[in-house]
């Protein structure tokens, strides 16, 4: 069943989650890390995404965003998901 679909609106705050398939690590080395951190900085930079949690784990993360246009975070899955 698919899910539903994401309601968008300009100021939306979203909670963003991503998993490694089959509890596979998403980060393999500390580098990793601040890698993704660096393009949540980027992504902050270029669109306005204004971030107010994080949550890195090996496996998975979480975020909590606001964007400042009607896209939401759909848009910037192809940054956070490689």
């Amino acid at each position: 069943m698919a899910r539903p679909l994401r309601i968008e609106y300009p100021g939306a705050v979203y909670h963003v989650m991503n998993r490694g398939l089959a509890r596979q690590p998403v980060f393999r080395a500390p580098t990793d890390y601040d890698t993704f951190l660096q393009v949540l900085s980027e992504t902050h930079a270029l669109w306005g995404v204004e971030v107010f949690a994080y949550c890195l784990m090996r496996n998975h993360y979480h975020l909590c965003l606001r964007t400042p246009i009607r896209e939401g975070p759909g848009k910037f899955d192809t940054v956070f998901s490689g």
